[in-house]
């Protein structure tokens, strides 16, 4: 406490945000398209959420571009956009090198953490990710307990500040392309709450459902009961809960059910000649049986003098919802300037983009296609278990307003 009486605060990024008062639990549901949370709901999957959108706060915010994993889960523990943290896809073109890297290492973040911050002050803090390719980046300079579902296995307390985690969760270690591997996030979650009762806690699941069923399809149903489960089980525990989203998801095929992808390397070579344009598309990680490494958004490098005419080609091509000079599309979308192409290129809601056609492997996909990237899957839930009042009736909320809802608001009602 402050010496008025008042909650004592920490400015991370600009925001200031409120120690929490009561064990405080934000979470970031892979993929979670808000159709998933109203079907599930609907038909009687999520009782205990039933109950929260009735009592507590609802909210529809945006995710931030591009509606990828690692900028969105980033920007909800950084409350900023990618300007300010520098994450701007799973994936990018290091000029610098002249390499196409992966995005994983914390040497590309920019901005400090709420995570890390908070830790600094003396609270006990929990991170838990589905895969490990966000932990690194989630646990930047952060003191406290930091693992991965997917390597929960490894887990010691040198490196992750926790051992046995077997024994805690009481689960296998999961497959990474299952629905179980969310499911070891909250299981960890609950036990975590009870036994360590940590002050600030960000679980993090992964999108394997989603890639493979829309909202209201049995398995998607029954992956949202699970999770209901376990937030009742925290809502029991006495946590203040924020549930958002990294980005949405939607089906990406033609009428006959195959992927419906922009081949955008093979139309700028054959248009431009080889080697005068690069394509990158940032939702490309190690983990792409489930999307074929086709996403709703890629950026173009060029040679100067051939800009315009790319742009102008790839605006014209049907399925294309925007194409966008690196400066406007750094404005718009709140993107580092010197971490994206000359050009980026957005897709519509049923459309993917590719680089080469003979680089994407489609022999993995068991379904029709269901991806993410563009501005169709920004729209995401932002639901808190306590009810605030006086909000702002015309404020555009973001993903990443998560933690400013669970520490300034929520925490009042605590």
């Amino acid at each position: 406490m402050a010496a008025d009486g008042s909650l004592a605060s920490v400015t991370v990024n600009g925001r200031r945000y409120r120690l929490p008062r009561a064990p405080t639990v934000v979470i970031c549901v892979d993929g979670c398209e808000p159709d998933y949370i109203a079907l599930a709901v609907a038909g009687g999957h999520m009782p205990y959420l039933k109950q929260v959108l009735a009592h507590g706060t609802a909210l529809l915010a945006d995710c931030v571009m591009p509606s990828f994993t690692n900028p969105n889960n980033l920007s909800i523990v950084t409350g900023a956009p990618p300007s300010v943290h520098g994450i701007c896809g799973n994936y990018l073109f290091d000029v610098a090198s002249a390499t196409e890297v992966m995005m994983n290492d914390p040497k590309w973040l920019r901005a400090p953490t709420i995570l890390a911050t908070m830790a600094q002050q003396g609270l006990a803090v929990v991170v838990v990710t589905a895969k490990d390719k966000l932990r690194r980046l989630l646990g930047h300079e952060m003191r406290g307990i930091c693992f991965s579902a997917e390597q929960a296995d490894r887990a010691t307390l040198a490196d992750n500040g926790i051992e046995n985690v077997g024994a805690l969760v009481g689960l296998p270690v999961p497959s990474v392309y299952s629905a179980e591997l969310s499911e070891y996030v909250f299981a960890a979650g609950v036990a975590l709450l009870r036994t360590r009762k940590p002050d600030l806690m960000y679980l993090s699941t992964t999108d394997y459902v989603q890639h493979k069923r829309a909202p209201g399809a049995a398995e998607a149903n029954r992956f949202y009961a699970m999770m209901d489960r376990y937030l009742a089980q925290l809502d029991a525990a006495g946590a203040v809960l924020v549930l958002t989203a990294d980005h949405g998801m939607n089906s990406k095929v033609r009428l006959d059910g195959t992927p419906n992808v922009i081949y955008l390397q093979d139309v700028l070579d054959i248009s431009l000649g080889a080697q005068r344009a690069r394509v990158i598309l940032p939702i490309t990680d190690p983990y792409v049986v489930h999307h074929g490494a086709l996403g709703s958004f890629a950026t173009v490098y060029l040679a100067a003098e051939v800009i315009e005419a790319a742009a102008a080609q790839l605006r014209a091509l049907p399925g294309i919802e925007l194409v966008l000079a690196r400066n406007e599309a750094a404005a718009r979308f709140e993107l580092p300037p010197d971490r994206i192409g000359d050009l980026v290129v957005v897709g519509a809601r049923d459309t993917v983009l590719g680089t080469a056609r003979a680089r994407h492997d489609l022999s993995q996909l068991e379904v029709p296609l269901r991806s993410h990237g563009g501005i169709s899957e920004q729209r995401v839930p932002l639901i808190v278990n306590r009810r605030v009042d006086g909000l702002e009736p015309a404020r555009r909320w973001r993903n990443f307003d998560a933690f400013e809802l669970a520490l300034n608001h929520a925490a009042a009602t605590a």
